[in-house]
């Protein structure tokens, strides 16, 4: 396999990703109307997203290490083909949310394949890969969302959308598979199987894992309530609350290609920076007295978080075994999702306590508790990790 085929398969993988969320984040709307549910049942009914993406993330790393990486472009094709079918079996409560556990279980599981691809694209390129890839997938989420909006002011069925990305999952499935190796990962070197032994070789990314919680916390907390901060704190129309998701999502992706240049040797520098731009951020956000200064708070959140979660995987992907690259990649991403799933609940919780402003300056905490522990966490778990292979008996 030449190196730029896995460079360009990553790069395949996470257009195609970042398309289908684009459609969905855009969709939400008319998908609730299509269905009949309240608020509140569209709530619940996202819940089963996640209910769906951490079972199947934890599956993922151990058969992509038995089937090789060939095995994301199923999940690709997959994940574009159950969004199709949610499109057309959200009619009522039930079908929406048996579509979304279905969703979130094809979505976690290409989530896990396409970071591995991109781990490995970045090992046989020897050049960074994975932060621009992951600015791919946000260049899509905004690509995404505005031909959906288009579609939706046209008259379009909700489905038309969905269909379309169906067809570019397809194709990226298509391309994905002929640039990927064929062949299986070599057989991991003495793989004990006892239980310490076990929870010794999964403990750095668990490490990694729970860093990249608090980035996808803060993360997802503002891409959540942005436009709720803007329109009830700040009283914008909700037209212009709703650029406000688009702004984050645009200042992440260019952030994510203007720093995906930076070799391994910035990881510490990157994370510190970026931690401390989104506690920055966040600040400026509670503490606005207007909408320009709220913008202005946001893309500094933005581009803080943007570089965090990429340079994460960057560092659990560098150095690990061929053999268990999905394992670990499975570990580090669920663990990290947790963190993606519970961003939005903590704003809401502070902001029942002690109003949506107040609450932003809790998520600047997150921001601040990643600034802390980053060096002295990755520290361990590298040096762990790295004891581990030295000490890891012959075959």
């Amino acid at each position: 396999m030449q190196f730029g085929g896995s460079v360009r398969a990553a790069y395949v993988a996470f257009a195609a990703f970042g398309a289908f969320w684009g459609v969905w984040g855009a969709s939400v709307p008319r998908v609730q109307e299509q269905a009949g549910v309240t608020d509140g049942q569209l709530g619940t009914a996202l819940l089963f997203v996640g209910a769906g993406a951490l079972p199947a993330m934890l599956i993922t790393g151990r058969a992509l290490d038995r089937w090789g990486l060939r095995l994301a472009a199923v999940l690709i094709a997959a994940l574009g083909v159950t969004g199709a079918g949610l499109a057309f079996a959200a009619v009522n409560q039930v079908g929406l949310c048996v579509g979304l556990a279905v969703v979130g279980a094809t979505s976690g599981a290409a989530d896990v394949a396409m970071n591995a691809v991109a781990g490995r694209a970045e090992k046989d390129a020897g050049r960074p890969v994975i932060t621009r890839a992951h600015g791919v997938f946000s260049g899509f989420v905004v690509l995404g969302s505005l031909a959906t909006g288009l579609s939706s002011a046209a008259g379009r069925p909700v489905s038309l959308p969905f269909a379309v990305v169906a067809a570019l999952s397809l194709s990226a499935a298509i391309s994905l598979a002929i640039s990927l190796p064929a062949a299986r990962p070599a057989a991991a070197t003495a793989a004990t199987t006892d239980g310490p032994a076990r929870t010794a070789r999964i403990a750095p990314f668990v490490l990694i894992g729970l860093l990249g919680a608090l980035a996808f916390a803060s993360e997802n907390a503002h891409q959540s309530w942005s436009a709720v901060f803007a329109h009830d704190e700040l009283g914008s129309g909700l037209g212009l609350s709703a650029v406000a998701p688009a702004v984050f999502a645009a200042t992440v992706a260019v952030t994510r290609f203007a720093a995906g240049g930076l070799s391994g040797e910035h990881d510490r520098t990157v994370l510190l920076a970026g931690a401390t731009g989104a506690a920055v951020g966040a600040v400026v956000i509670a503490a606005a007295p207007t909408l320009a200064v709220a913008a202005f708070g946001l893309v500094v959140a933005a581009a803080g978080t943007a570089v965090l979660f990429p340079t994460l995987v960057g560092i659990a992907s560098r150095g690990v075994d061929e053999a268990r690259r999905g394992r670990a990649t499975s570990i580090v991403s669920t663990v990290s999702y947790v963190g993606f799933l519970l961003g939005p609940v903590y704003v809401g919780r502070f902001s029942d306590a002690v109003g949506l402003r107040g609450a932003m300056v809790a998520v600047a905490g997150l921001g601040v508790a990643l600034a802390v522990l980053a060096v002295p966490v990755l520290r361990w778990a590298l040096e762990f990790r790295d004891g581990l292979r030295r000490h890891r008996p012959a075959a």
